[in-house]
């Protein structure tokens, strides 16, 4: 909520119970701020614990275009993520990582989903979010903005240790990110630069897509400083 109020026109209105979050509505300045009773605000929220106040936003998405004109160091994708947590997560990691944006392609869960709104904590509010159909023309056009799209694949032929060493991080790089249970079609990985695989040291034979994603992309971070 708060970062939402951050965002210049973002929130349209804000519908709160009663003397609760005092400080948000010193924020809100003209923005329509309506009293609404507990069963309104439960029904408003669609959560089993809602904090008392629910703030209706426009959509804060840009155009893939617009976030490749920023040149952005690092940005990450997401093909085909439809768990609204994993992939509001990603969007969280991304921006606490100082990546330039984030894209969801392809079947990618709704970026407004509620729950993919709460899981960014957020982070919504303050990285570009792109979203987009064709994950093929996704990972084209960013490498003809000139970044380097490296696909997370656990089978990849690049371990990310010896990625990160040998400065395959250092540039303008792309993480592609594939579905929660089946990865990336074999069509869209090959149009990667690289398959990048995460070593795992103990017996998991995997890791969960949101933590893959912010072990990448703090690789990235830790290369770019």
């Amino acid at each position: 909520m708060r970062e939402a109020l951050g965002v210049p026109g973002c929130v349209q209105e804000v519908f709160a119970l009663p003397g609760r979050h005092p400080e948000l509505r010193a924020l809100a300045g003209a923005v329509p701020w309506q009293p609404v009773d507990e069963p309104a605000l439960e029904a408003l929220a669609g959560t089993v614990h809602p904090q008392g106040v629910v703030a209706v936003c426009r959509t804060v998405d840009v155009p893939l275009p617009d976030l490749v004109a920023a040149r952005p160091r690092l940005v990450a994708v997401c093909a085909d993520v439809r768990d609204p947590g994993n992939a509001g997560t990603v969007i969280r990691c991304a921006d606490a990582t100082g990546a330039g944006g984030v894209v969801l392609t392809g079947q990618s869960v709704d970026a407004y989903n509620g729950k993919t709104v709460r899981a960014s904590a957020g982070s919504l509010f303050h990285l570009p979010v792109s979203l987009g159909t064709d994950p093929g023309g996704t990972v084209r056009a960013l490498q003809e903005a000139g970044l380097v799209v490296l696909a997370a694949d656990g089978y990849g032929e690049v371990d990310l240790d010896d990625a990160a060493d040998g400065g395959l991080l250092a540039g303008r790089t792309a993480w592609l990110f594939g579905n929660e249970a089946w990865g990336l079609p074999e069509e869209l990985a090959v149009l990667a630069d690289h398959r990048v695989r995460i070593p795992l040291h103990g017996r998991a034979e995997s890791l969960n897509l949101a933590t893959a994603a912010a072990v990448c992309l703090y690789a990235s971070a830790r290369a770019h400083r």
